[in-house]
């Protein structure tokens, strides 16, 4: 199918177009068209139907070519499979319904800070609110693009909120849903001809992690590793990167207003070092507290002139006084604020810095049985970075509940599309060639499992990351956790040193034995589930927990 000429021809003969509308005359025309609502403090706020107050990963779809299929993992419950006419089908859709708008919206930006490797994006959108978003998430085009391994290869996004696929027209070729139907969105991947399509899904979200998913995707053929991660940057230049699940405290702690932050959530590392794809950010707003998060808070919630501001707010709470409540999840908890760096007091503009010295994987262990630091080997990192562990906190109707247990490759499962021994092999290889120390954070409980323990003082947590990143725990000594394989710290500066062994801190010793093997033993399962046939090398597979 002749997609770009199809795309050429949308935007030559369509007759009422807004390119690359400056910021002012883009923020006006989201009030105009009535999309969002001024608030008392300037942001737009914005409300979408209950189908899109997340994303729809049953309905994130990957297009399945012969000649890519061996590349992507399709045993990963998050790669579902797309076939290529099935996705020609909704391109035309999308071409169609397009045309049939009174008004469209381009944007043309590029994913990642550094040049050598940004991906031009032009996106193509009747609704005005997603085009804002893009100007606030994906970078400027720089002057020297020209110099990027993607130049010639750009990538197109189309993005139809608010409309639908015709259910009967898709049936069998979509996912089947729980009431016999047929699923009528679709956010829809096609790597080989570089096309993205989000139809019906008005989440945000679904913008932004599509062209992070196909970043994910592009890079590592190129020799760099994307990451789903923080950055930050100390006075001396360098560089940290955080690698958590939500709940983990991964905004929490790259928020550090000694260090320079680089961007929040996904990142590339190549030879130049380590660049942000984001122009901004697209944080959590439940439960936002200034005290807690000034930050952030200041960011989403400052007063400015609406023409100014530019922050979109999603799907929290406003009284009719236009007044926020981020503690209000009558409509979602997953409420949402997309803003420009810019917005943030301690930022690094070019967002770019030296490959990492450190890296932090961090873990909330609702068991208690991992301890609150260790220091990882290049292949004991390597398989942590494949298992991507935390555990939550399932709902409590009546007494305590178990701890859940969670694993996301990468720490970003849904969004790392490639077989898992290119990432982790890259990983490996990259923290040989520059000396990164890796450090396992559990930012979770001590003294027992959640409802008989404590959760670890988060100034204790600072305490230890502190000595991370200044290199304090490079010359302690360390013991071995024969359950885990992990070498746990004797000492930490301003760390109690009985919280560094974990089963010290367990009045039932033999309670701590029993809840740590129980744990190693999911890992071992999880890891012969999703890894037995997947290229991982021995000397790593011996690092996992319960072998």
């Amino acid at each position: 199918m002749k997609f770009y000429a199809s795309i050429d021809n949308l935007l030559k003969t369509h007759t009422n177009i807004h390119e690359d509308l400056n910021r002012k005359s883009m923020i006006q025309k989201v009030v105009d068209k009535g999309e969002s609502l001024v608030s008392a403090n300037g942001a737009l706020a914005t409300w979408t139907p209950v189908e899109s107050t997340g994303r729809s990963p049953k309905d994130t779809l990957i297009v399945k070519h012969k000649q890519s299929a061996g590349t992507i993992d399709w045993n990963s419950p998050n790669n579902i499979p797309l076939e290529p006419g099935t996705f020609n089908m909704i391109f035309e859709d999308a071409i169609n319904t397009l045309q049939e708008k009174k008004e469209l919206f381009v944007t043309n930006r590029v994913i990642g800070a550094d040049s050598d490797y940004a991906l031009p994006t032009k996106t193509i959108t009747d609704f005005a609110t997603s085009a804002l978003f893009t100007d606030n998430m994906f970078r400027p085009v720089p002057n020297d693009i020209a110099k990027s391994v993607f130049a010639q290869k750009p990538f197109t996004l189309i993005a139809l909120p608010y409309d639908k696929l015709n259910r009967e027209k898709y049936e069998g070729l979509l996912r089947k849903l729980s009431n016999g139907g047929t699923s009528n969105m679709a956010v829809a991947m096609d790597f080989d001809n570089r096309i993205g399509i989000v139809y019906g899904s008005a989440y945000c979200g679904s913008v932004k992690k599509l062209m992070f998913t196909v970043m994910n995707y592009y890079l590592p053929a190129e020799g760099i590793l994307p990451l789903h991660c923080s950055a930050n940057e100390g006075d001396n230049g360098d560089s940290a990167l955080l690698l958590g699940l939500s709940g983990t405290g991964k905004t929490t702690l790259s928020a550090d207003p000694r260090r320079a932050l680089l961007g929040d959530d996904e990142h590339g590392w190549s030879e130049n070092g380590i660049a942000n794809f984001e122009n901004g950010c697209y944080a959590k707003l439940i439960n936002l507290s200034e005290k807690k998060e000034p930050e952030i808070f200041h960011a989403v919630f400052h007063d400015a002139n609406y023409l100014e501001h530019g922050a979109i707010i999603e799907n929290c709470m406003m009284y009719p006084d236009g007044k926020f409540d981020p503690d209000d999840e009558r409509l979602t908890p997953n409420s949402r604020g997309s803003y420009p760096l810019t917005f943030l007091s301690n930022i690094k503009n070019s967002s770019k810095s030296s490959s990492p010295k450190t890296i932090l994987f961090l873990t909330a262990d609702a068991n208690a049985v991992l301890p609150p630091v260790a220091k990882l080997k290049p292949e004991q990192a390597m398989l942590w970075f494949l298992m991507g562990y935390t555990s939550k906190l399932a709902g409590t109707e009546t007494g305590i509940t178990e701890p859940v247990t969670v694993f996301s490759r990468f720490f970003g499962e849904p969004f790392m599309p490639r077989n898992p021994h290119v990432y982790a092999s890259m990983l490996g290889e990259k923290i040989e060639e520059h000396n990164t120390n890796i450090y396992l954070i559990n930012t979770g409980w001590s003294g027992g499992p959640y409802g008989i323990g404590s959760r670890i003082d988060i100034t204790l947590t600072r305490a230890m990351v502190n000595a991370a990143l200044n290199g304090e725990l490079e010359n302690v000594e360390y013991t071995t956790d024969e359950i885990f394989h992990l070498q746990l710290p004797k000492s930490c500066p301003d760390v109690p040193s009985e919280i560094l062994q974990p089963q010290n801190t367990w009045d039932d010793k033999e309670a701590y034995e029993k809840r740590a093997k129980k744990l190693a033993q999911e890992f071992n399962e999880h890891f012969e589930k999703a890894y037995a046939d997947k290229n991982i090398a021995p000397e790593v597979e011996k690092q996992c927990p319960g072998k």
